[in-house]
């Protein structure tokens, strides 16, 4: 089974990458937030890996980090619930924000995803709620702090993706972009820099 996958990304598509390992290319289905923090074309890349055995073929889930990887396996523990859904759940959600509409029972926030109904949402909530504190992702969580700030510390995190959201970014999307951000900046630096430098990232 694959868990980790390094080499030279030679495709890279909303939803679909194609890693370069050994003269083999490995396809791999992976969310938007995954597209957004991977380097461009001819750039080296690392991967953690779902196998998905099916009957008829062996499918390949490619995420930036283990958080999403872990998120993408508990929401299909929920009836109902497969890797196309999983993955467009963490295209629109970081695993903290997801895990926090979940445990704050927010269905509406949850039925923006595409592809979850109330029903759907109603489930996500019934069958995860109180269940999530187990995983890193989810275990920190307060009332009215937003995901960011919970998930790096930074105290200017949630500024910098409300305001990349503000520019029409989705929130997934803003989040890795100002995770990647902090990372390159450090614990100290200015909301003006965080958004400045998650703009500049691809």
């Amino acid at each position: 089974m694959i868990e980790r996958i390094r080499g030279e990304i030679i495709e890279k598509n909303p939803g679909h990458v194609v890693v370069l390992v050994g003269g083999v290319g490995y396809g791999l289905d992976i969310p938007l937030s995954t597209h957004e923090a991977l380097p461009r074309v001819g750039e080296q890349a690392e991967l953690f890996v779902h196998t998905h055995v099916r009957e008829e073929a062996l499918a390949l889930f490619g995420f930036a980090t283990s958080d999403e990887r872990e998120a993408f396996l508990v929401l299909q523990t929920v009836s109902g619930i497969g890797p196309a859904l999983a993955l467009a759940a963490l295209s629109d959600l970081a695993p903290t924000a997801l895990a926090q509409a979940i445990e704050s029972g927010d269905t509406q926030r949850l039925t923006r995803i595409k592809g979850v109904g109330k029903k759907t949402a109603e489930r996500l909530v019934l069958e995860l709620r109180g269940k999530l504190k187990a995983y890193s992702w989810a275990s920190g969580l307060v009332a009215g702090k937003r995901p960011m700030v919970l998930l790096t510390g930074h105290p200017h995190a949630g500024d910098a993706v409300r305001a990349l959201v503000g520019l029409g970014m989705k929130e997934a999307q803003a989040e890795t972009r100002i995770a990647a951000a902090i990372q390159a900046l450090g614990p100290d630096s200015a909301v003006e820099d965080l958004i400045k430098e998650g703009l500049k990232r691809r």
